[in-house]
């Protein structure tokens, strides 16, 4: 990377509700960034800033292929609202209305959902202790840690606890704290689940290497999944998140994600 450091790196700012991206479109070089390019460029203060990094690469048999990196320049296999954000600019770029994108943890559907919604299936949740992956093999329904909490994979792994009122937990603290819990060796992804209704969910996020954003994908996901599975509410809910609200609707062939994406301005990365 530091030959295209010197000459700059150009950059795309994207957001969907407020989780917000940079996203870097390698089709031409097929080069990822390295973890310390990642994480300058993720401050807020000294950087760019996000909460994710996205990169473009070319795919077989794919539209393209997205590799993910958290704001602390480790690498997450799924990022749901960046492959929204990244789907929409292929799809505007392309005329395409729907695209195939592999990422590391699966190949997803991309389509428009129309009044420039854009639609991705994140794929079938992951069920299975060691894939999550956990530390043991435990009831992923009732973890046994304080709050009972459900674990889910989506690519990623997540902890999601439902709470009677999801403003009023401390989560700069709950967060981390539950982020580096010894069952999760991969860390956590953290969710506070206020049950509205059968259809309808409040929910607060802690992501792992990034800490509270306004809105996340596959926290989303993985929050309509455990919640489902507890019998809180069915497979199709509105999300409500700091940042606005996605629909998910977890079907046969997989959790689809449904919302707005913004692409907010160009830039050149020279540092």
């Amino acid at each position: 990377m530091e030959h295209q450091q010197n000459l700059g790196l150009p950059f795309m700012k994207m957001h969907g509700l407020g989780n917000d991206f940079v996203v870097l479109d390698a089709r031409g070089t097929g080069i990822l960034p390295e973890a310390g390019v990642v994480a300058a460029m993720a401050d807020r203060h000294r950087g760019v800033g996000f909460d994710q990094l996205a990169v473009i690469l070319p795919g077989e048999n794919v539209d393209a292929r997205l590799v993910f990196f958290n704001a602390d320049g480790s690498v997450s296999a799924a990022c749901g609202n960046a492959t929204r954000c990244v789907a929409r600019f292929l799809m505007d770029e392309s005329g395409a209305g729907a695209l195939r994108l592999a990422t590391d943890h699966a190949v997803l559907m991309a389509e428009d959902a129309g009044n420039r919604l854009t639609r991705v299936n994140m794929g079938a949740p992951v069920l299975d202790w060691a894939r999550i992956p956990l530390a043991a093999d435990l009831d992923l329904l009732h973890l046994p840690i304080a709050g009972d909490p459900v674990a889910t994979g989506m690519g990623n792994p997540h902890m999601t606890f439902f709470v009677s009122d999801a403003a009023a937990v401390d989560l700069e603290r709950f967060g981390p704290l539950h982020e580096h819990h010894p069952l999760y060796p991969q860390r956590a992804n953290v969710e506070l689940v206020q049950v509205v209704s059968d259809s309808e969910i409040v929910l607060r996020i802690w992501e792992r290497g990034t800490g509270i954003t306004l809105a996340s994908g596959s926290c989303s996901c993985a929050a309509v999944v455990a919640a489902a599975r507890r019998g809180l509410t069915g497979r199709r809910v509105k999300v409500n998140v700091p940042g606005g609200q996605l629909e998910i609707d977890w079907r046969e062939d997989g959790v689809w994600m449904t919302g707005p994406t913004a692409h907010v301005f160009d830039g050149v990365w020279r540092g």
